[in-house]
């Protein structure tokens, strides 16, 4: 996509055939400015693959100068709320934050179409910006508008009313390989139907009763073209028009006029969308437009294994309760992704290594994950934090005897600093790092054997203790504390590092281990894709942090050492209770030529 820092490592001359073509008509003078459009329906939050095309359009409109609109196409209330704008607007803006915000473009708030002075035809257009409060752009804000053209349409005799039930007009459409048949309210009047569509609007008329149809070509091979709707009847109250319409327009109508009036001069879609375009051009070239129509690209949608990205089955996942919620860092929306700790700049480093094409293709998981660890890797402090303690008992410490360490906040800072630790009598290691009886080429800590304490020094095991079942509680070890850093044997070599926290200075935590959401790579390819959820997508665990770790902030990233990245939990942390979500493990499973081999 568009040219980042150099620490996000995303390309700086971004080319691709959308951008060749842009570049053309920018070097042939086409446009006084490029202006590029996000249009999603409010309808469900977004996820990761609209990512792509706010990376595309945003970027596009930042290579030239131009500005992107982000416009709800919200024709369709029955489906839409105003809890999906709210959470699309803030996804948007967190995307594109310190990227390509100052592209944003925004209308004054409360501006509405106005009709062109002297215009042959209906032509309208936005007011012109002025100071004040702005906000998204809506194609609900262009109701009046686009029922003046669809009323121009009639009388240019390219529209009628249909009294057609749905159930009939599917039927009477035909199949791709068969002609569709023509309704036999195909002919009434140009007056009939002027009547017919005002009763519509006037609310006459229950919901399914007629609609409003464009007259094209019942025998078209593309089944768009088949006199497809223009306008339903949906009693239904809208989310930001109210309750003064009770007919709405149907996407392909809207959207093509919203960009129109909008004056978009690259609308930019997904390749489902291909088929629409020949009912785009014909909306706008039957009604005579005078300025300059826009014209609809397509592309490859992005496509990420052991994800959905399907709306409808998103919404399955919430309302079957096998996620919590929109923005639970399990789900593959912005929301969530958000949550879990995910760089907008990982994000937006995938859309840019996944590039521009016109064949769909899966891209790898492993991919997408390589992304965040390359963003986290420089920024993430560095913290000692326990997930699953086990007690250690340095003997040959006494009781509340503290031995200064200091340990480095990130290597890969120019200039690294260090925080102060204490190394106590009493600490935790992971349960994982001892094994009584250790397998081959065990590194760890084991009975009789010895490691490193990272920032601190060695250890060796004494001493095993366990409680009436057999199980292991603490291990008696003593610290050679001359292989401290600046001393005698700082540079004793043993083959283990383990990291720990402090007993009596550590801090309790809760910490949400977040995994795949799905078990399988493609999902979405089976009749009922819940059936493949991971049922340990997500493990809880009371963990013991550092000190320093009490203070977090949501916002704040970590690498938790030998982990992995780990954020705090936005919603569930509060003060003197931290809970931390993890973003991703250390391990990547990515090389330059794919992924990486177990």
């Amino acid at each position: 996509m568009s040219a980042e820092s150099p620490a996000s490592g995303a390309p700086a001359a971004p080319t691709d055939f959308i951008r060749d073509l842009v570049a053309a008509d920018v070097a042939a003078g086409r446009h006084a400015r490029i202006i590029t459009r996000f249009p999603p329906e409010p309808n469900g939050y977004l996820h990761i693959g609209h990512a792509k095309s706010i990376c595309l359009n945003f970027g596009i409109a930042r290579e030239h100068g131009g500005v992107c609109h982000l416009r709800f196409d919200d024709t369709n209330p029955a489906k839409e709320d105003i809890e999906y704008v709210e959470s699309i607007s803030r996804d948007v803006q967190w995307l594109i934050a310190g990227w390509a915000d100052h592209c944003l473009g925004l209308k004054p708030r409360g501006a509405t179409p106005a009709a062109t002075p002297g215009s042959a035809t209906p032509d309208f257009h936005l007011a012109a910006a002025g100071a004040g409060e702005r906000e998204a752009f809506f194609a609900s804000d262009y109701f009046e508008a686009l029922h003046a053209y669809a009323v121009e349409l009639i009388r240019r005799g390219k529209a009628y009313v249909c009294d057609l039930t749905p159930e009939e007009t599917d039927a009477y459409r035909g199949a791709p390989d068969q002609p569709g048949r023509d309704s036999p309210y195909r002919d009434r009047t140009v007056a009939e139907n002027l009547d017919l569509f005002a009763r519509m609007r006037a609310g006459e008329f229950p919901n399914g009763a007629r609609s409003l149809r464009a007259r094209i070509d019942m025998a078209s091979p593309n089944v768009w073209l088949r006199d497809p709707l223009l306008y339903r009847i949906r009693h239904t109250a809208h989310h930001h028009a109210g309750n003064r319409w009770c007919i709405y327009p149907l996407y392909d109508f809207a959207h093509c006029l919203s960009d129109y009036i909008e004056g978009i001069t690259h609308s930019i879609c997904t390749l489902e969308f291909e088929v629409h375009r020949p009912l785009y051009d014909w909306i706008l070239q039957s009604l005579d437009l005078s300025r300059t129509l826009p014209h609809q690209y397509e592309f490859a949608k992005l496509n990420i294994s052991y994800l959905v990205f399907s709306k409808r089955r998103l919404l399955q996942l919430v309302e079957n309760n096998l996620v919590a919620g929109w923005d639970d860092p399990r789900m593959p929306t912005l929301s969530g992704a958000r949550r879990r700790g995910i760089p907008a700049a990982a994000i937006r480093r995938l859309a840019s290594l996944v590039g521009v094409t016109k064949y769909d293709s899966l891209t790898d998981i492993a991919l997408f994950e390589h992304a965040i660890r390359e963003e986290l890797n420089p920024l993430a402090l560095r913290r000692l934090a326990v997930l699953r303690p086990l007690k250690i008992v340095l003997t040959n410490l006494a009781p509340g005897e503290e031995i200064p360490c200091l340990a480095t906040n990130n290597p890969q800072d120019p200039e690294p600093t260090t925080r102060p630790l204490a190394l106590t009598r009493e600490l935790f290691i992971e349960a994982e790092d001892f094994a009584e009886v250790p397998p081959p080429k065990f590194f760890r800590l084991k009975p009789g054997g010895e490691v490193r304490l990272k920032y601190a020094c060695i250890i060796s095991c004494q001493q095993v203790v366990k409680d009436a079942a057999g199980q292991v509680t603490e291990l008696h070890c003593t610290a050679d504390l001359t292989t401290r850093s600046g001393q005698p044997d700082a540079d004793r070599k043993v083959k283990g590092t383990l990291h720990w926290v402090s007993a009596t200075r550590g801090v309790p935590a809760k910490v949400q281990l977040y995994d795949r959401l799905f078990a399988v790579p493609e999902p979405a390819a089976s009749d009922d894709f819940r059936v493949h959820v991971n049922p340990r997508s997500l493990e809880t665990v009371t963990a013991v942090v550092e000190p320093a770790l009490a203070s977090a902030q949501p916002g704040d990233c970590f690498q938790f050492e030998r982990l992995g990245y780990f954020v705090p939990d936005a919603r569930d942390s509060a003060p003197g209770r931290p809970v931390f979500n993890r973003t991703i493990s250390l391990k990547d499973a990515w090389t330059a030529k794919g992924p990486a081999r177990a």
